[in-house]
Parts: structure tokens; C-alpha cells; sequence
């Protein structure tokens, strides 16, 4: 058992989850049974995907048989189930190359990070420091068109719109409480707020100088997390290193 799930529920949740980060389609019982072997009959996994339903692991986002998973499923996989896939050491070498040169100039030392990070991730990434007045700075906006939950010109619009919003940016990245962790993955659904409804939000937070900092990957709520979390700790602690000298 595995967060109150058997062996066979989380394998099933797995398999829907690493289905709907690929697809970004709702996944159904046929498409799961086509297409992995999971070693039970399509009536099996039907009715294994009603108690994760029940469960809150699991919604339907439409009257059709197909299911993605919740916030609460994306955390337990984020956790527990997924293998991140680490940098190359020769990743991580070129990193430090392109943000050694402005390392003493913290306003070019993060925007050059930003704009890195998002070409590593092929996300939005957003950099936050906390001081007299707020700083943030974006970039990668473009990689957002590249997701069909952003396909509509509305939802980036609704998206977009919170870069003009001050103190809502200063919400995501510093007011949600104290980080239980150095490494935060926020839902857009939990947060609550209408523009972010589709979106994830992965934050690391560490100091500069003693100044709150904060470094982020924005993309949909189904995002390669395996891929961009490491990636985004390596960034982290590679400012907070080259910063403080």
C-alpha cells in the first residue's frame, strides 16, 4: 500500500498520469488497456479508476469516460512515484558558463538565469527578488503556445495578465506562507485564482545578500515535472552560489 493505495491503484494512477502529461487528453480504460499492459482486464481498470475517482485522485472533466488526474494525484507523483531525470554534468558546467560573466551584477545575473532556464526547460520562467521594492523578471514567454491548454488566445491573455499584477506576483512567490520545502509545486486550481486554473507552478526559494529570492518554471498543471525540477534546483543553487560569492 502506497498513500492508501494498493500496489495495483498505483500503478494505474502512474500510468494515467505519465498518459495525460504526454497526451494532455482525458485517458480512458480502452486507451490505458491498448496501449500498456497493465495485467487486468479493461473492466478492472474501469473500476479501479471509479474508487481513485471517489478518492480524489482522479476527476471527469467532461461527460466522456475519459479522466485526469487532481492536484492531489499530481503532488503524490511528484513525491512518491516519478524518477527525475538528472542534468548531464555537461549541462550543468554550461549553466555556470552562462551566468558566470554577470555574476556581480544581481539584475543581469537574473535576468541571464531567467532567460536560461527557460530555454533549458522550454517553459515561462520567472525570477522574483524580495527587497525595498519587488523585482521580477520573465522570460520563454513564447514556449506557453507550445501546450493545447493554451491554445486558446484567451487563456494566455487570462495567464499573461498576471505579470501586470504586482502584488499578485508578490502572493505566488512570497506570500503563500512559509516554503515548506526548498523546492514548491503549486496548482493554479488550488490557489484559486481564475487565471491560473490550468497552470502549474514550480518555485525554488533561497536568499541573495539576505534578500528573499525566488526562481520559477510556469507551464500547464501537467507539466515534464521529472525533467524541469531538476533542472530548476540546479538553477537555484547555482544563483544562490555565484551570488554570495
Amino acid at each position: 500500500m502506497t498513500d492508501g493505495l494498493t500496489s495495483r491503484q498505483t500503478q494505474i494512477l502512474k500510468t494515467i498520469i505519465n498518459e495525460y502529461i504526454s497526451t494532455a487528453e482525458p485517458v480512458g480504460s480502452e486507451a490505458l488497456d491498448k496501449k500498456y499492459n497493465l495485467g487486468v482486464s479493461p473492466a478492472t481498470i474501469r473500476n479501479e479508476m471509479v474508487t481513485l475517482t471517489k478518492a480524489g485522485y482522479l476527476k471527469q472533466p467532461h461527460a466522456s469516460a475519459g479522466r485526469i488526474p487532481t492536484p492531489v494525484a499530481m503532488k503524490f507523483y511528484i513525491n512518491q512515484l516519478m524518477e527525475e531525470k538528472q542534468m548531464s554534468l555537461v549541462d550543468e558546467v554550461r549553466a555556470k558558463e552562462e551566468v558566470w560573466g554577470v555574476r556581480d551584477n544581481i539584475d543581469e545575473l537574473m535576468d541571464e538565469a531567467t532567460h536560461a532556464l527557460a530555454a533549458r526547460t522550454k517553459s515561462l520562467a520567472v525570477a522574483a527578488l524580495k527587497d525595498k521594492k519587488d523585482k521580477f523578471w520573465q522570460a520563454g514567454h513564447s514556449y506557453i503556445f507550445n501546450n493545447p491548454e493554451f491554445a486558446e488566445m484567451a487563456a494566455c491573455q487570462s495567464l499573461f495578465s498576471i505579470f501586470d499584477e504586482f502584488d499578485k506576483m508578490d502572493r505566488l512567490f512570497f506570500g503563500m506562507g512559509e516554503p515548506t520545502s526548498p523546492l514548491e509545486v503549486l496548482f493554479g486550481e488550488e490557489i484559486g485564482w481564475p487565471e491560473l486554473i490550468p497552470v502549474g507552478i514550480i518555485a525554488t526559494h533561497f536568499n541573495i545578500k539576505g534578500k528573499p529570492c525566488a526562481l520559477g518554471v510556469i507551464g500547464p498543471a501537467r507539466s515534464n515535472y521529472e525533467t524541469v525540477i531538476p533542472i530548476l534546483r540546479y538553477y537555484g543553487n547555482l544563483i544562490e552560489e555565484v551570488a554570495n560569492g
